[in-house]
């Protein structure tokens, strides 16, 4: 999968320190893999990947942090939409998009 954008990650992991290690192990997998569908995900990474609405969302550092994409396996793209903390991703100002 082509993952856009790793900004968005270099970002949050410049305030969340402890979220670059898990970040970059999510990316490297997402860049290897060829999910064709949310099935595949979750054979990957099982209760630690979630489905809502258009959007997939992993738990990111031992369920600290949310990461949120949008996929489209047609074209092998994960659009990363946002990554939260926990309190954030709660709030649900996200699922506004």
């Amino acid at each position: 999968m082509h993952v856009i954008s790793k900004r968005k990650l270099r970002e949050f992991r410049s305030v969340h320190h402890d979220a670059e290690t898990p970040l970059d192990r999510w990316f490297d997998i997402a860049e290897e893999a060829d999910w064709q569908s949310f099935e595949d995900i979750r054979a990957e990474f099982g209760r630690r990947a979630d489905r809502y609405g258009k959007f997939l969302i992993f738990d990111i550092g031992g369920n600290r942090y949310r990461l949120i994409v949008a996929a489209h396996f047609n074209r092998g793209i994960l659009y990363v939409r946002h990554v939260l903390t926990h309190a954030e991703y709660d709030d649900g100002d996200w699922k506004e998009e």
